[in-house]
């Protein structure tokens, strides 16, 4: 006899809280094998594929692409021990609401149930083990469950009411990020209702929250308030206050509309979701710019001579050495002579922390957003080996396919924004770290060379630094050794 075992989305690690459906790899009535991917997801960090611990028949699938799902929350239901295609009364593409075990659709009894009664997670039990490790779910138990409410007979299709957070005892929240994000707004967490399982309160909660607040306040502030102009404030909108509509378009409430029209200019504003790697990155801007108090020093350095080395190295034979990859092997270069600038602030303990391995990040642009990849003890490289490395996480961050270890704990950044044909750039640090090197374009300018003035190929450096872990003496210490290599690569042989 089949037994239905439900998969929830599993912690994928990094504290992430949520992730979004991508695409399913899996129909409903397909035959799964343990630890087969069966859908993929984008979390804040990346494109992953998950996994399911069990083996069976896909009975249910839960979440359309592009939807949006909390961590715990069902996935899809998996018959264990049946090798029948589901059929029509298997379930399909269910809600939640719906259950598992629904009587008279032939699919047994509900998961929990049904687990207990097969002996799941003990030895001999009728589950097969997955061999993926996912956090929630081990490698031969099964997995826990959330006991599911059956609807009444005849309750047919009617929205369920969202679970009220109670009165007395904790508040329906698993994220920190939630916790913070209603704290920096002064927002009461037991005023919100949730909208996740069992009332869990989500980000969007919060954030739909803020945006009511600050909706009726600005009503408030415009009622009444006139010139010779009309009314301030909302004179450009579609609409002036008082009129039919007005509060659905400017306050966002109602079905909060996704557009906003404005007077004089053509079409409707488009709303872009902050979500996935783009919103953690939008996250992460704001703050570094909120803790970090960093400066920026630049300098011009005539690259010639780096440009022609490269030529050399190249022309040998072997396996090309990339520019990125040698300015890669300076940076670590001069984070050995300067290691200040490798290092974060733990300001819950208040101190300076000095980091002894180099994980070098490098911006990469992606059709997804921008993404930053870490080379792991980029100082222990050579700069085959930075080159061989980077282009292999470059492709990956191109594909989708970076991982989670690949996109985190970076110490120092590598940006090149010179590829973008511009200059110069005072880059937004990438919190935690302390600081980072900025490449321009590199271009043919006049140059006084050895007392002449000669064409050369001139590129502008520039360090963007966090003031707390070091003052501007370091920093122009260890730019001007950046550029003395970038100048005259011997130098760099003395630390080879």
């Amino acid at each position: 006899m089949a037994v239905v075992r439900e998969f929830t989305l599993p912690d994928l690690g990094e504290g992430l809280t949520e992730a979004t459906v991508v695409r399913w790899l899996v129909e409903v009535g397909e035959v799964v094998a343990v630890d087969q991917p069966v859908v993929e997801v984008e979390t804040a960090k990346a494109l992953v594929d998950v996994p399911c611990p069990y083996g069976g028949v896909v009975t249910a699938r839960f979440g359309d692409e592009g939807s949006e799902l909390p961590v715990g929350s069902p996935l899809l239901t998996v018959a264990v021990g049946s090798t029948a295609p589901a059929g029509p009364g298997a379930g399909g593409d269910r809600t939640p609401e719906e259950g598992m075990g629904d009587a008279g659709t032939g699919t047994g009894p509900t998961a929990p149930d049904a687990a207990s009664e097969s002996g799941a997670g003990k030895p001999g039990g009728a589950a097969e083990g997955s061999g993926n490790v996912l956090v929630g779910y081990g490698t031969s138990a099964a997995a826990a469950r959330r006991r599911r409410v059956r609807p009444a007979a005849g309750a047919g299709t009617a929205e369920p009411t969202r679970a009220q957070p109670p009165e007395e005892g904790p508040v329906p929240v698993i994220s920190p990020l939630v916790r913070r994000l209603a704290r920096e707004h002064d927002l009461d967490l037991r005023e919100i209702r949730g909208s996740g399982p069992e009332g869990l309160i989500l980000r969007t909660d919060v954030e739909r929250a803020v945006r009511a607040r600050s909706a009726a306040g600005a009503g408030a502030g415009a009622s009444g308030v006139t010139g010779t102009s009309g009314v301030i404030g909302t004179s450009r909108m579609a609409g002036v206050t008082g009129a039919p509509g007005a509060a659905d378009t400017y306050g966002m409430t109602g079905a909060e509309s996704r557009t906003l029209a404005y007077e004089g200019l053509p079409g409707e504003a488009e709303r872009i979701p902050l979500r996935g790697m783009r919103g953690a990155a939008a996250e992460k801007f704001r703050r570094s710019r909120q803790e970090i108090p960093d400066a920026t020093c630049w300098v011009d350095a005539d690259a010639t001579e780096l440009l022609a080395a490269r030529r050399e190295m190249n022309a040998v034979g072997g396996a090309k050495v990339s520019l990125l990859a040698l300015l890669a092997r300076i940076c670590t270069a001069a984070l050995a002579r300067y290691p200040q600038l490798n290092a974060t602030v733990d300001m819950a303990a208040n101190e300076i922390v000095r980091l002894p391995a180099v994980h070098l990040g490098f911006a990469a642009q992606t059709d997804r957003g921008l993404v930053v990849p870490v080379v792991r003890d980029a100082h222990r490289r050579t700069a085959e080996g930075l080159t061989a490395e980077m282009a292999r996480l470059t492709e990956a961050a191109r594909t989708g396919q970076l991982g989670l270890a690949e996109l985190t704990h970076g110490t120092f950044t590598l940006n090149n924004y010179g590829v973008f044909g511009v200059d110069g750039s005072t880059p937004i640090i990438n919190h935690p770290e302390a600081a980072m090197l900025g490449v321009g374009r590199i271009s043919a300018k006049p140059w006084v060379h050895e007392g002449e003035l000669a064409v050369r190929q001139v590129v502008q450096l520039s360090l963007t630094f966090d003031h707390r872990v070091c003052d501007g003496g370091t920093a122009g210490g260890f730019l001007r050794f950046v550029a003395d290599c970038v100048e005259r690569p011997a130098v760099l042989m003395r630390t080879l």
